[in-house]
């Protein structure tokens, strides 16, 4: 290998993320030579910044970038291959494009939080010395050139740095060495000038060091700088592709709609990626399930009972008190807005929650709910969640309807675990979903549907005192009427569901769901019935012809 070409790896990473022990990591193998920083020269002559070895470096190193990169970087080795450390701000604009279409890369990413206060003991961060925008342009710019780099959180390579070196190396296409995983301690002869003022820490150790369960208060003064950089951070976390303690991918969960993957959602006053649309750990939502929310469909570019479902969600809010509600043609143009950006006008599913707000500190009370309500529109592709055609099996759960006396269902709240845990039941049932019974045990709904039956050609529905008088149910109550079949509201037993010719649920996920079986009794001939079908129909040819049209500029 004597004089020959050499495969040139390069890291990309920000200052104090664990790349100095990376660099010695590499340096172990015997197949390997090592760069420190060879474009740190070319950085401190074209930006200007000061350091305390800055004269000397610039005497000793070459200060042409693209020298560096033709004749040291490139250049010939007696080694297989030559591990380059740089820092992501050394990529400037004045270098040849050869730099980053040559060779391997990677990047070497640490949390912000872990970085800011060791790093301001040698120089004053910013923004610009954190270099995480610089390592986000590198990631695009490799992608662009279809070499998408990998990338090592530091965090993950304490935790487990064979299992994340492992990974590494595949993805680098060489072999992993177990020598990678120790060295000795002290300085190294191919350390940087630099490395008295930075790595003191590095040169007392032998291999990677276990993360501070316990670290140091954070700085306050670093605060807003924290916050600038962590989005920067998060972005290039989820790309990842192996885990800190797994040599398998890491692959997400698995979609229903894989569309739905790349949307965007409405949280506040701004569309958010999938992945960035959060609410506050201070909203109330999360501090006690405060905030009340309405289901919406989308058909034929309209938007079915689009005002029935607001007038309840203006309820619910005056009902429990909200303040700073948005004004109902805010919340229609958050709506819209929504659903043209996704591209969503057919098919598709909307989840409208108005929560109380951010609070000022954490608590129960709404006085200290001071920000205002927060909005939020999840528009989902989401076909009818059950199965409409071959009809849903139903489990009777032991967990009893809200109460009037605890909580009135005529509030569209978003406190569900009253029937979540229903839920729960029919999960380990096996079942679709599970009925829900009032307190004197008759049936009020399912724990996400309104319930119906048939006999004898008439109509039966419970009241609506516990259940929740859903807009679906009421516009399957005037279908029911327009039909001419006799319709009946009251109290019904669970024996007369068991013994019902037909039955069926109404939602606007599920929209008319044929019930075939309840607690293991087949209803009727254990198919859809024709008033099921009947009404089916009917409500199909409304939801063709009937909703607010979204509004969408023609140019």
């Amino acid at each position: 290998m004597e004089g020959g070409e050499v495969q040139v790896i390069h890291s990309w990473s920000a200052p104090r993320s664990l790349s100095t022990s990376l660099m010695y990591s590499f340096a172990q193998r015997d197949d390997m030579e090592v760069l420190d920083e060879p474009l740190y020269a070319n950085f401190l002559r074209v930006t200007g910044v000061e350091r305390p070895y800055r004269d000397e470096l610039l005497s000793k190193m070459e200060s042409d970038g693209n020298k560096v990169i033709k004749e040291v970087i490139f250049g010939p080795g007696k080694k297989k291959y030559r591990y380059c450390k740089h820092m992501a701000k050394q990529h400037l604009p004045n270098l040849t494009n050869d730099l980053m279409k040559k060779g391997k890369h990677f990047i070497l990413i640490r949390n912000p939080l872990n970085v800011l206060s060791s790093f301001n003991k040698v120089a004053p961060p910013s923004f610009l010395e954190l270099g995480l925008g610089n390592l986000i342009s590198i990631y695009s710019e490799l992608c662009e050139l279809g070499n998408p780099p990998a990338i090592v959180d530091a965090d993950d390579l304490q935790k487990d740095p064979q299992a994340v070196l492992s990974g590494l190396c595949q993805d680098l296409g060489i072999p992993f060495h177990a020598s990678m995983l120790e060295w000795e301690a002290g300085s190294k002869p191919f350390d940087g000038i630099w490395a008295p003022w930075w790595y003191g820490n590095i040169h007392k150790s032998t291999g990677f060091t276990k993360p501070c369960m316990h670290s140091l208060p954070f700085p306050c003064a670093l605060y807003d700088l924290l916050e600038q950089s962590l989005p920067f951070y998060n972005m290039l976390r989820q790309k990842i592709r192996r885990t800190g303690s797994s040599l398998q991918p890491s692959l997400p969960p698995h979609l229903p709609v894989p569309a739905n993957e790349k949307l965007l959602a409405w949280v506040g006053d701004e569309l958010l990626p999938r992945e960035s649309a959060k609410v506050s750990v201070f909203d109330s939502v999360v501090q006690g399930g405060d905030a009340v929310w309405e289901g919406l469909r989308i058909y034929n570019g309209k938007a079915f009972k689009l005002d029935e479902h607001l007038d309840r969600l203006f309820d619910s809010a005056k009902a429990l008190a909200f303040s700073n509600i948005p004004s109902r043609e805010a919340i229609k143009e958050a709506i819209f807005k929504t659903l043209i950006s996704n591209g969503m006008f057919d098919n598709a599913h909307i989840r409208l929650t108005l929560t109380r707000g951010k609070k000022v500190t954490s608590g129960m009370s709404p006085a200290f709910n001071l920000y205002g309500c927060t909005l939020i529109v999840l528009a989902e592709w989401k076909p009818p969640v059950y199965d409409n055609s071959g009809g849903i099996k139903l489990v009777t759960a032991t967990t009893r309807r809200n109460s009037p006396n605890s909580i009135d269902s005529k509030i569209h709240h978003n406190n569900l675990i009253n029937n979540i845990l229903a839920k729960v039941e029919g999960n380990l049932a096996g079942a679709d979903d599970a009925i829900m019974l009032d307190k004197d045990g008759f049936v009020s709904e399912t724990n996400a549907t309104n319930i119906f039956m048939v006999k004898k050609g008439q109509v039966h529905t419970p009241h609506a005192d516990y259940c929740l008088p859903g807009i679906t149910r009421a516009t399957v109550l005037d279908l029911v009427v327009k039909e001419n079949l006799v319709l009946h509201e009251r109290r019904i037993s669970l024996s007369e569901f068991h013994t019902a010719d037909e039955v069926w649920t109404t939602g606007t996920m599920g929209e008319l769901t044929p019930v075939v079986m309840i607690d293991g009794r087949i209803i009727g001939h254990g198919e859809v019935g024709p008033v099921t079908r009947r009404i089916q129909d009917a409500y199909r040819v409304l939801t063709a012809e009937s909703g607010v049209p979204i509004p969408i500029n023609v140019e």
